[in-house]
């Protein structure tokens, strides 16, 4: 089974160590994207990749 390609906003706060509250204000700022499928809201996967490589940019 190949990996999923977005995951539910509390296992994207798990993947990146964060509360909900700072997720949710970097979903605000424009740094992480989400959608909705019915009711759920899900946070791509490379989304959350992007922001940890966008991050790691920033202090080399």
């Amino acid at each position: 089974m190949k990996d999923k390609l977005a995951v539910p906003v509390p296992e994207a706060c798990t993947r990146l160590g964060i509360g909900r509250t700072l997720f949710y204000e970097l979903v605000n700022a424009g740094e992480i994207r989400t959608f909705k499928v019915g009711a759920r809201t899900l946070v791509p996967v490379a989304d959350l990749e992007a922001f940890v490589a966008r991050k790691l940019q920033e202090v080399a």
